[in-house]
């Protein structure tokens, strides 16, 4: 601010001396205070003086008046201006006469000032005189100047950061021209204190920089393997170098050098049995690095040819599948599981390692020939071919799968299935019988599938003249129809087999193609071998299968599955394959996609799965605006593991051993095998402690009472159930075993026998299987030579996957003496025939005997029964007194119970023995010839009669031999000692 100089300031002073001699000469108030008619001031805020520009001074031409002190504003009578007066509203500052000879006043602020509150004021100020008289009627007042004034800043606030804390993020590998941008404010009116002028990285040794306008950008690259975050302090100064109240946290993470890819993927997925669908993705999402994506694509395939064939499937037979799918009868099974009335498939090598999956290799040099009789020789009727084949590229020659050829003489291929070169065909030569004409002989299929190494589902339904192929449910039309005319007519026998085909040497190749020269070695009559495996290989006569069938044979019972969003279901498009192993997912909005993707669950309904890892892969394409710069997806891949199903244990139980008599094995309904057969299963688990601490709670202070495996039974199906005979083979002249056909048929079970026992198959429940079983029976007719008969009965599950105990059964054989020669023997007691368990008496070494042996049977039979009775009666009598000497101080009520016990009335005595059996120890006086038959039945020293041994089984069966003798004592006690023979 500029003043005026020393001159002004002079003239000034010469004016106010001018008009203080003319006021003095006129001696009245003839003229205004003078002032400026502008003021501009400035006031620092916290500061009450206003420095002004020009100076406050207020100048008058008049003489002072001899009475002007009484006004509020006078000149003197020196000619003196009395006060200045400021006009506005509540204005913050007062005039101030500094001296009145002068005229010189001053401003000053009432109370401090805020610039940040109000940076400017403004308001108007007049000068006032004295004037003549007291009243001050003549006072005098100046025009009014305007002033302004500024209130100047001190730096009293400090810089404050706009955000309590800063993040960002980079990739590493990467310089940024600007990571982020830090902001402080200042609180200061000015321009110079309000400003920030400086940040500062507080932080020491990091790779960052920051400028003045508060810009972090790195100074080096970044690398997400040596910090994952970077925590920076920074600070701020305004342009008064005063620094901020408080610094601020930046932090910076470091991401990896970003590629496209699924995140949040897990490469192991456990599933556990009976659970359901499990979802594999569920926190999955699509990353793409802010590429414009236009559309995107994945295939999400589910590998399972490592586990059966091709997926987890039922393990059933072929035929159990068939019913099971509708295919009720006509099915007749090539390539059963060996067994004892199916043992043509015994010397192929198997694949054990599927779960009971039954799988035969061929390798070049095995084949076998089915027996006669199991397929019609004419096959002019609608029937199926179906089977079950993995195959990879062979050879130029041909592979027979099946094959139907004359026996000798001719070589002629009645039908075959085979592959040659990646192609099926089916070889079909008409009845020698039917019209000399050309029809359709030979269909041909070129099929990928049969030479990739993988298993398919093969079902070929003929009905001439067309035929037609189903590959996993889908179907394909021959590519080559050849025809041919029809056999001629012969009565030679022809050879079903499998894996090749059945030539005679010696025959001639009469209409028929020429085939390979049979193989040196142990199969010189087969030719044409099948390189691979096979499997379910079936013909059912009389019916053609339908759609329905093909597919639920074919149906895996694992496979993928996707609950689609009711939002995103019209956004995005999902197709499946046949056996759901494979699905594929397209759209263009990604956050639909991934909602999507985070839906696909993995399902397995059977209820005891195939353990094992399934590999996951998926196989992602997208599409962008710039084709050029668009991102590469890379496969990702995990697998499911399908955790051990809790195994179920089978357990067979029932009576075990018990008697009958003889008549009830020759009647028309036979004996009962198995009256009281329980058939149960049952799973182990593993449980927490915690769970049971209700049932824990009193033996908390035991640590030895925590129970962690529980038993618990559940339901589910058999499928095979096996009588064996054990010991020797079946007779089927006087002896057998039957089974209720009606039932069996009731339950769709079917039923096969042999001199080995019997074997029921099919799928149904355990109770059914119970039922069935409750109506086996065992029918002998001539029982003269029978005293016992053992048999086995073994249930499963799944083709053999889970098996039962092996449940035994020992029946005797109770012989009655002739009812006219013995008429004390004439009724069997009933107690006799009673079912007991484990009865103590050892009867394995008997069975049955020779002819010889039983010619002799009725001569020693009389001289034994009639030795036994009278050593029997007398035993009785002596063991009766022997128990009343010993008990009658101490069991005086045991001791009368036992005398109505042994209180015997012979008169009505019936005794009921074993001829066959005898006694050893006999006194010196027996006879030679019931010595010599002692010895030819080969019993051993303890052998007891039927009696005793009806005695012994009233106990209980499963006590030992010894506790059975102990009780038996307390009935009576005999003491060999005192006897005499």
């Amino acid at each position: 601010m500029r003043f005026r100089g020393n001159t002004q300031f002079a003239s000034a002073v010469g004016l106010v001396l001018g008009l203080l001699c003319a006021v003095e000469a006129a001696k009245v108030n003839k003229h205004k205070p003078w002032i400026e008619t502008t003021y501009h001031g400035i006031v620092t805020e916290n500061d009450d003086k206003v420095l002004l520009d020009p100076p406050l001074i207020a100048l008058d031409k008049d003489a002072p008046l001899r009475y002007a002190e009484s006004f509020e504003v006078t000149l003197t009578k020196e000619g003196e201006i009395c006060g200045f007066r400021i006009h506005g509203q509540n204005v913050p500052f007062e005039a101030v006469v500094l001296d009145k000879s002068t005229g010189e006043g001053v401003i000053r602020a009432k109370d401090k000032l805020d610039c940040e509150l109000q940076k400017e004021h403004t308001f108007t100020i007049q000068a006032y005189d004295c004037g003549e008289g007291p009243d001050g009627a003549n006072m005098k007042k100046s025009h009014k100047a305007t002033v302004h004034i500024q209130v100047n800043d001190i730096n009293e606030y400090s810089p404050v950061f706009k955000e309590k804390s800063y993040k960002a993020t980079v990739i590493e590998g990467k310089k940024y021209d600007s990571i982020l941008k830090v902001e402080a404010v200042d609180a200061d009116c000015s321009f110079q204190f309000s400003q920030i002028c400086n940040y500062e990285i507080v932080t020491p040794d990091v790779p960052f920089t920051i400028d003045k306008d508060g810009f972090i950008k790195n100074t080096e690259k970044l690398s997400y393997g040596k910090e994952h975050m970077y925590k920076l302090t920074v600070t701020a100064y305004d342009c008064g170098k005063n620094r901020a109240s408080e610094d601020v946290l930046v932090k910076i993470s470091v991401k990896p050098t970003c590629k496209p890819s699924w995140q949040g993927f897990n490469k192991r997925i456990e599933y556990e049995p009976g659970t359901g669908s499990l979802a594999l993705f569920p926190s999955m999402h699509l990353e793409t690095c802010d590429e414009p994506i236009t559309s995107i694509r994945a295939n999400i395939e589910l590998e399972t040819n490592h586990i059966g064939k091709g997926c987890d499937r039922d393990t059933y037979s072929e035929k159990s599948l068939h019913k099971l799918c509708g295919a009720s009868s006509g099915t007749v099974e090539l390539l059963p599981t060996p067994s004892s009335s199916a043992n043509w498939t015994v010397g192929l090598p198997t694949d054990n390692g599927h779960d009971s999956d039954q799988v035969f290799e061929f390798n070049g040099t095995q084949a076998i020939k089915v027996p006669d009789g199991m397929v019609s020789t004419s096959l002019k009727e609608p029937f199926t071919i179906s089977v079950w084949m993995r195959h990879g590229p062979g050879a130029h020659e041909k592979e027979t799968i099946l094959c139907n050829s004359d026996k000798t003489e001719m070589n002629r291929h009645h039908y075959s299935l085979y592959v040659h070169t990646c192609r099926l065909i089916l070889l079909l030569r008409q009845d020698p019988s039917e019209a000399e004409n050309y029809k359709p002989a030979e269909f041909h299929w070129k099929l990928d599938q049969a030479c990739d190494k993988e298993w398919h589902h093969y079902v070929l339904n003929v009905e001439l003249p067309t035929v037609s192929l189903f590959v996993d449910g889908t179907t394909f039309e021959p590519f080559l129809v050849t025809e041919d005319y029809p056999l001629h007519s012969s009565k030679i026998e022809t050879q079903l087999t499998i894996g090749a085909c059945w030539q005679d040497n010696s025959g001639h190749d009469n209409d028929t193609e020429s085939v390979s020269e049979p193989t040196s070695g142990g199969n010189a009559r087969m030719a044409q071998f099948f390189r691979g495996n096979l499997a379910g290989l079936m013909i059912r006569s009389g019916k053609l299968e339908n759609k329905k069938v093909i597919d639920c044979l074919y149906t895996c019972k694992e496979g993928l599955d996707v609950q689609l969003p009711e939002e995103v279901a019209s956004a995005v498009k999902v197709e499946f394959n046949p056996n759901q192993s494979s699905l594929t997912v397209e759209g263009d909005d990604i956050d639909a996609f991934d909602k999507v993707m985070q839906h696909i669950s993995y399902l397995n309904s059977r209820q005891f799965p195939t353990p094992g890892i399934r590999h996951l892969r998926i196989s992602t394409t997208v599409k962008c605006f710039n084709e050029e710069s668009c991102v590469t997806v890379p496969d990702a891949e995990g697998y499911v593991m399908v955790l051990q199903p809790e195994e179920p244990k089978i357990s067979l139980s029932g009576i075990d051993h018990f008697a009958r008599s003889a008549a009830e094995f020759e009647s028309q309904e036979g004996v009962t095998l198995f009256p009281e057969l329980r058939i149960v299963s049952t799973i182990t688990r593993e449980v927490e402690a915690d769970t049971e601490s209700e049932a824990t709670e009193g033996a908390e202070d035991d640590p030895t009472v925590q129970e962690t495996v529980v038993s618990e039974e559940i339901m589910h199906n058999l499928d095979t159930c096996e009588v064996t005979v054990v010991g020797d083979e079946l007779d089927g002249e006087h002896e057998g075993l039957e089974v209720d056909m009606s039932q069996l048929q009731q339950h769709s079970l079917e039923m096969s026998s042999s001199n080995l026992g019997l074997v029921i198959t099919g799928v149904n429940t355990m109770a059914n299987y119970e039922q069935v079983l409750h109506l086996i029976r065992y029918k002998n007719w001539h029982t003269e030579a029978l005293f016992d008969r053992k048999f086995k009965l073994v249930c499963s599950e799944l083709n053999g996957r889970y098996i039962s105990n092996d449940f035994k059964v020992e029946v005797n054989v109770i012989h009655t003496a002739n009812p006219v020669e013995h008429a004390n023997n004439a009724m069997v007691q009933p107690n006799f025939i009673n079912p007991v368990h484990h009865a103590s008496v050892d009867l394995s070494g008997h069975n049955l005997v020779n002819a010889h042996q039983a010619s002799v049977v009725p001569s020693a039979a009389t001289i034994v029964i009639v030795v036994c009775v009278s050593f029997l009666v007398f035993m009785i009598i002596l063991g009766v007194f022997r128990i009343r000497a010993a008990h009658q101080s101490t069991m005086s009520d045991q001791e009368n119970g036992k005398e109505n016990e042994m209180d015997w009335d012979d008169s009505a005595l019936t005794i009921t023995v074993n001829p066959m059996e005898t006694y050893e120890d006999q006194h010196s006086s027996e006879e030679e010839e019931e010595e010599e038959e002692e010895s030819e039945d080969g019993e051993e020293e303890d052998d007891i009669t039927s009696a005793e041994s009806e005695s012994s089984e009233d106990e209980e069966g499963a006590e030992p031999e010894d506790k059975q003798g102990a009780s038996r004592q307390q009935q009576l006690e005999w003491d060999d000692s005192t006897l005499t023979y």
